[in-house]
């Protein structure tokens, strides 16, 4: 199982390497701040989530012990990630992929960020996340991550006037479509987060 976690911590590192080059080669290329690049990298939600699923798998293959291990393998931990990963993956298979057609490295990146790392992430939860302490109480923790980043969003929209999600756009929707559309987005979160709950119940727990 180890060789699996290690093929996807590279998988999920090579994704998030493309797709960093990739924005900051465009930048350069423009003449536009790589460091405002960097900045609008880590704008994306899915970005942060794949950083948050590579992070995991990587302290996974590490023996030493140390705080930042022990929080990020903690059970409630890796499956708040486990949660939104899963989002990142329907959002944007059900909402983003019909608005463009990549091709090249960033297919590659697209690919391995939207729908590779989310199901091999999953298979490392369902196989090396240890089971039996979730609780219906840590989805209330594990919502304060993608408020924060709807809130962080909306300000630097609202700053910047670059939205990184159309379905966000305050700009072209307005805010009451676009509350609606952060709101049933959270709904699918919480329903997705109920089922890993769920799941954690009935599966055998592994030590």
């Amino acid at each position: 199982m180890k060789c699996f976690v290690a093929a996807a911590a590279l998988a999920g590192w090579v994704g998030l390497a493309i797709q960093q080059y990739l924005i900051l080669y465009s930048r350069w290329f423009t003449g536009a701040s790589l460091m405002g690049g960097l900045i609008n990298f880590f704008s994306f939600f899915t970005v942060l989530t794949n950083t948050l699923v590579v992070v995991v798998l990587s302290y996974a293959l590490v023996n030493r012990d140390s705080a930042a291990r022990r929080f990020f393998l903690a059970p409630t931990v890796s499956s708040a990630i486990a949660a939104s990963i899963v989002v990142v993956s329907l959002a944007y298979n059900l909402l983003l992929r019909h608005l463009w057609s990549p091709t090249g490295f960033q297919f590659i990146a697209d690919e391995l960020l939207h729908d590779v790392m989310p199901i091999l992430f999953l298979i490392y939860w369902w196989r090396c996340v240890p089971k039996g302490h979730l609780r219906l109480r840590h989805i209330g923790a594990w919502v304060i991550y993608p408020l924060v980043y709807f809130g962080y969003v909306l300000l630097r929209g609202d700053l910047l006037g670059q939205y990184q999600y159309p379905f966000i756009d305050v700009g072209t929707l307005g805010y009451p479509q676009v509350f609606v559309n952060a709101g049933g987005i959270l709904a699918g979160f919480v329903a997705i987060a109920l089922a890993v709950v769920g799941l954690d119940r009935i599966i055998k727990p592994r030590a």
